[in-house]
């Protein structure tokens, strides 16, 4: 699936004119979350690339952005998804939502430099970066303020005006680049700053084909996670089993050190057995894979980190493993496991509580 940034570049390169529209903030129920993009060329006829949330507000948004796409500039405008608003579209969702039109040399630059060479490698699965947008409030009145770009090594392009601010902006924008998805934080009464980090999209390997690892691979797809499976029985590597996941077949140690993980990776440990899983942990640990998480009980954690310390592995490295992975959620089928198992990346991605939704606080 190309990115958003992606689909600019190809444009810019073509010589095409484009104007991007962002939700760069929201309030109450909305059909899209800070964050969501779409893209306008300047032939009328071409779909849309990305959703507003679609029905008549994305329809009222899209007629701001031809306007920019024709006059270039920023605008920004809030609109309240009312009764009035979406009686025929069925879209009422009683919230608001601030949508910010950008042309094309406003969408690609920062303090004078195109950065969309660094969004689409960050894409792509290279370092992550972030775009961070000051937006200044006045009432339920919102304004385009400034935007930086921070890297992965922290380096900043441009600067929001003040270095305190600069300095908030970039350990926000380094934390952020961890989930993959864009956050607004309030600065003071009178300032917002939205974090939106450009990552590639996030992939699950799995080491393992067993039946397990077949229905994680089915919901890590449907919630549009990559999957990769590491397996070497010939019966279950196999890509039909897999629902057309990608498939290494051959010694899944081997495969495990040799991958080539990138930011957005997330191993999940589900083999045959209790020596191949520890083995894979063991591979696993030297790489750069991020988050490692183990199929299996508390004693065989216990008895693989043991292990791990036995072969000089420090203590902040065995803290990456999840083991058990999982959210105890008391389901025990392969499905019901494999939900487990996401539910708790998903946590991790978003930075997420795991609680009930009816117990957290406004």
């Amino acid at each position: 699936m190309v990115s958003p940034y992606e689909r600019l570049a190809e444009l810019a390169a073509a010589g095409r004119r484009f104007a991007l529209a962002t939700v760069v903030r929201t309030h109450g129920s909305t059909p899209q979350v800070v964050g969501a993009k779409l893209i306008l060329t300047d032939v009328e006829s071409e779909r849309p690339f990305g959703t507003l949330g679609g029905g008549c507000v994305e329809a009222d948004a899209m007629l701001s952005v031809r306007q920019v796409l024709a006059e270039g500039g920023r605008a920004l405008r809030e609109y309240q998804l009312t009764e009035d608003l979406a009686w025929n579209t069925g879209l009422v969702c009683g919230g608001t939502m601030w949508i910010l039109a950008e042309g094309l040399e406003e969408a690609r630059r920062c303090g004078g430099e195109d950065v969309l060479g660094h969004a689409v490698e960050a894409a792509r699965g290279g370092p992550p970066m972030a775009f961070v947008t000051r937006l200044t409030r006045d009432g339920q009145k919102t304004r385009f303020a400034s935007r930086v770009a921070v890297l992965a090594d922290g380096r900043m392009l441009d600067s929001l005006g003040e270095a305190a601010l600069d300095d908030r902006a970039r350990a926000l924008a380094t934390e952020q680049m961890r989930h993959g998805t864009a956050r607004l934080v309030a600065v003071d009464e009178s300032q917002d700053l939205l974090i939106d980090p450009v990552a590639a999209r996030p992939r699950l390997v799995i080491a393992g084909g067993g039946h397990v690892a077949k229905a994680l691979a089915r919901q890590a797809r449907l919630i549009d996670f990559d999957v990769t499976v590491l397996e070497d029985r010939p019966e279950f590597a196999n890509a039909e089993r897999f629902d057309g996941a990608d498939v290494i077949a051959g010694d899944v140690v081997s495969s495990i050190a040799a991958f080539d993980y990138g930011w957005s990776t997330y191993l999940v440990i589900a083999t045959r057995g209790h020596k191949l899983d520890a083995a894979c942990v063991e591979a696993a640990v030297a790489t750069k894979v991020r988050y490692i998480g183990v199929l299996g009980s508390r004693r065989k954690t216990i008895l693989i980190n043991e292990m791990l310390r036995e072969g000089g592995v420090s203590e902040e490295r065995i803290a990456t493993i999840h083991a058990p992975v999982g959210l105890d959620l008391g389901g025990r089928t392969p499905a019901e496991i494999a939900l487990s198992v996401m539910a708790e990346i998903a946590q991790e991605r978003y930075g997420g509580t795991g609680r009930s939704l009816r117990t957290r606080e406004k």
